[in-house]
């Protein structure tokens, strides 16, 4: 619960003095529209009206689920906690005015509080007529989902309404802030190695130093040296799947070929859960930049794709569970088990595996001692903030390496990008290889590769050897990115499908099936780059994830026949 206004520990607030008609401000922000009559009336078929005390508090950050209200007369304030209790200010909903942001969409906790300011009438919709509203009214949906959106970006960028991480250095919180940011979860992060006002914070929080790292969530409950399953589990990420439930199709991994899936089968019907080990967006969801997808001319990042598809697959009904492994996939007679850590398990008709593949490691001394404290796999702002105006070094010449050469090059000192091969071109596109040649800040050694890795606790420089006369050179660096490459993500599977001596998935002809993208058993479809022949970008696997939709519903409708010959008593004659 949240501390009331009285009592040592408490820290009043005041609720500013405001008239309850619209501020200009607030009509110019997409993230807080009005909705016209035919808008509000369309709302009310799916709502019931309600009344709201002056200041009645409707929900607290983190508590519980919560509805979705269209305030019809009257004010609400939208608050949250900060790690010492104090309530926060955050925004004020007015007539015509609706209430929640993308966490009512996933069915989570709220990341916010809501009371009521002044006696107010509301229509209330509950969470299954929501699915309904955005379901069935497009464009009342659109205004909705588009004001979800911004009020997200906006905790995101204030840090408001999420999680705040405590611990010793910079260092410590990285992995822990990647999770956060990559699934869009708002935070701040806190240091005590230099903070006295930090220290001052922790003695408040009966935290020990040696407790440190810890993580404060939005219920104000203490996560000592989390993980990120166990930070997404209090964040709601993940809820209880039902072993009962026989889901229509279930994907394995949130890269654009499963969100794909995931946006194609919720939206004809088909009931559908996705699970992802770690954050939507896969590897693509690490790229900085993507200046070669269709219909975004200025390019967009793989964060950004992520997060609108999953936006989409929500909005139709798709569950996702994150921070879920799966360790074991399970043939039993029509259906298919998917086992999961910890003993968990769901079950489905469908399964396609969009694992895609994971990152290839250096042949480097010293290389497994610096993950963690140096090493990255992905170029995003949070990296460029821990490098910043200091050297790095990148491994790869691929697509990858090359955008993350050129994002990086204006957020640090220096880019030395270093390539085996002899020259850029043969494994870059052409624009990338341009755009490096014509930053001066980016230093490309081609025959290269590295040897070594130097540093206390951190990485501090990295060896470097031409592969052509064996010299070597040794450099400082306080960050390295490895781009060079993955291999499939498929070792969970066993012997469940066939796969090629790689490792990648084998479907259609070369695994005995008749469709595409079926694998050897049938059911299981593979998409995207886990998928044996696949061609290795965004847009073949977004279109690979939308395809296989049709052969999901040729594989049930010859299943749901199969069933009802089954039933067929020995005359012919359905059985009752």
């Amino acid at each position: 619960m949240i501390p009331s206004a009285s009592g040592d520990r408490a820290l009043r607030w005041k609720i500013p003095n405001r008239q309850p008609d619209h501020p200009e401000a607030e009509l110019r922000d997409s993230a807080h529209p009005v909705l016209s009559d035919e808008q509000m009336a369309r709302a009310a078929i799916y709502g019931e009206e309600a009344v709201l005390e002056a200041g009645e508090e409707i929900s607290g950050p983190g508590e519980s689920s919560t509805d979705f209200l269209v305030i019809i007369e009257g004010q609400i304030l939208i608050f949250d906690v900060d790690s010492v209790g104090c309530r926060r200010e955050i925004s004020h909903i007015y007539a015509r005015q609706f209430t929640g942001e993308l966490a009512l969409l996933g069915n989570r906790p709220p990341l916010v509080g809501m009371m009521s300011v002044s006696k107010s009438r509301v229509l209330r919709v509950h969470r299954d007529s929501l699915r309904g509203l955005l379901a069935h009214e497009p464009q009342l949906a659109e205004v909705i989902l588009l004001a979800w959106v911004g009020r997200r970006m906006n905790l995101v960028s204030r840090g408001t309404g999420g999680v705040t991480l405590i611990g010793r250095s910079r260092m410590e919180l990285v992995l822990l802030q990647q999770f956060l940011l990559r699934n869009d979860i708002p935070h701040q992060v806190f240091y005590a190695e230099k903070d006295e006002k930090t220290r001052e914070l922790l003695r408040y929080l009966s935290v020990e130093p040696d407790q440190l790292p810890v993580a404060i969530c939005p219920n104000r409950g203490i996560l000592h040296s989390p993980l990120a399953s166990s930070l997404a589990d209090a964040l709601g990420l993940s809820p209880e799947s039902n072993p009962i439930t026989v889901y229509d199709v279930a994907v394995v991994g949130a890269g654009p070929a499963g969100l794909a899936t995931a946006v194609y089968a919720a939206s004809e019907g088909l009931s559908t859960v996705v699970i992802e080990g770690l954050a939507p967006g896969g590897q693509a969801g690490t790229s900085s930049r993507i200046e070669n997808y269709l219909g975004f001319p200025a390019g967009i990042s793989g964060q950004d794709l992520a997060n609108r598809a999953l936006v989409q697959a929500q909005r139709f009904g798709a569950q996702l569970l994150i921070s879920r492994k799966v360790v074991a996939l399970v043939a039993k007679d029509h259906q298919k088990l998917l086992v999961m850590e910890h003993g968990r398990h769901l079950s489905a008709r469908c399964v396609v595996i969009a694992t895609g593949a994971r990152y290839r490691t250096l042949p480097a001394e010293n290389y497994h001692r610096f993950e963690g404290e140096g090493i990255h796999y992905a170029a995003t702002e949070l990296e460029a903030a821990l490098c910043s105006q200091e050297a790095v070094a990148i491994a790869g010449g691929g697509n990858s390496a090359g955008q993350a050469a050129v994002f990086l090059a204006s957020r640090v000192l220096q880019v030395h990008l270093i390539v085996r091969a002899g020259n850029l071109s043969s494994s870059m596109s052409d624009y990338l290889v341009q755009r490096i040649t014509a930053t001066p800040n980016i230093l490309v050694r081609t025959d290269s590769q590295i040897r070594s890795l130097h540093g206390t606790t951190w990485l501090e420089s990295v060896t470097i050897e031409n592969r052509l006369n064996g010299s070597e050179e040794t450099v400082e660096v306080c960050g390295l990115f490895v781009m060079i490459g993955a291999k499939p993500n498929t070792d969970w599977l066993g012997t469940a499908v066939n796969t090629d001596p790689a490792g990648f998935i084998r479907t259609g002809t070369n695994a005995g099936g008749t469709t595409t993208h079926g694998a050897s058993l049938p059911g299981v479809f593979a998409v995207g780059d886990v998928r044996s022949g696949s061609v290795k970008r965004v847009a073949s696997a977004v279109g690979e994830g939308s395809v296989v939709v049709s052969e999901i519903h040729q594989y049930l409708a010859a299943l749901k026949t199969s069933d009802v010959a089954n039933r067929q008593d020995p005359c012919g004659q359905p059985s009752l």
